[in-house]
């Protein structure tokens, strides 16, 4: 099956024109049906997507019909289609880095759990709710399409904006969730605890590969999806899978830098960096200072 993790395989892929911005991209569903694949078999993608259709042949999304006016597709979903050339509306669709440039940052599932995978349903917007979110993708499109001053600025915020709208509509329309048991907790604890031994050892394992740093590997090793374990890692730790890998790295590396003789070069290869540079420059990143500068201050006092 094919797993897509940029807009422009996407874009490929599904047979229209590449995106202008290699993070987000805004569509007219009109735009694209003169070449898009009409009937896609499965496939997944690590993108974030919100779609506003109008009008348009209800035959199959995702393996059911399609009656509602807004839907969604989350990174790591399972996504297919069987349409007509005949679709109204529009669509966002943007990765992790532009997420992360949005006023919710990191946060993102966390503010907007439409975006969660177990909760990517359909909704149905009044029309007045619908015309106000058709204006606001007019006003990305606009914004998206002409190189004005702070650009990135104005989509990162409008982005959120449809966001925000999207929230009110499905806050009203789902049920509040349950609070977590005793016991529903007491799993949440154990699967993090699994993560954390799973980090300590599979990052210096002899066997690894850079596959070791990065949160999709251990989601399967522990037979997850890769967004529940983010947010059971949410609701426990406050922070994301992958800060918490990128944690472990680094005490990792504080670790053999500390107590090994090996030298930087070595010690960015032992924890699976393809070159020495990424290393050093992700190091500094976290910890302010160079691996060498580090190893240096510590020797020092």
């Amino acid at each position: 099956m094919h797993h897509l993790t940029t807009l422009a395989e996407y874009c490929r892929f599904i047979n229209i024109a590449p995106p202008r911005d290699e993070h987000f991209d805004i569509r007219r569903f009109r735009d694209n049906m003169r070449t898009v694949n009409r009937q896609q078999p499965p496939f997944r993608h690590e993108l974030y997507a919100v779609a506003l259709r109008w009008q348009g042949t209800n035959r199959q999304v995702n393996g059911r019909p399609v009656s509602a006016n807004l839907f969604f597709n989350t990174p790591y979903q399972l996504i297919s289609w069987d349409i007509e050339a005949d679709w109204e509306g529009w669509y966002i669709l943007f990765d992790e880095d532009f997420a992360r440039s949005t006023p919710a940052g990191a946060q993102l599932l966390t503010e907007f759990p439409f975006l969660s995978l177990d909760k990517s349903a359909p909704l149905d917007l009044p029309e007045a709710e619908a015309r106000q979110l058709d204006l606001l993708f007019q006003q990305i499109w606009h914004e998206y399409h002409h190189n004005r001053p702070d650009r990135a600025a104005f989509l990162a915020t409008y982005a959120h904006l449809a966001l925000l709208h999207v929230r009110r509509q499905f806050s009203r329309q789902t049920p509040p969730a349950e609070p977590p048991t005793h016991e529903n907790r007491a799993a949440d604890v154990q699967l993090v605890a699994r993560l954390q031994a799973l980090l300590a050892r599979s990052l210096v394992a002899p066997d690894a590969t850079a596959a070791a740093r990065h949160p999709s590997f251990y989601a399967e090793q522990l037979c997850f999806h890769p967004n529940h374990l983010n947010a059971v890692v949410k609701r426990i730790t406050g922070k994301t899978t992958s800060q918490l890998v990128q944690e472990a790295v680094m005490t990792a590396a504080k670790s053999l830098l500390l107590s090994t003789t090996l030298s930087v070069k070595e010690v960015a290869y032992h924890l699976h960096f393809s070159e020495p540079t990424h290393f050093a420059g992700f190091f500094r990143k976290h910890a302010g200072l160079t691996p060498q500068q580090f190893r240096e201050q510590a020797v020092g006092r």
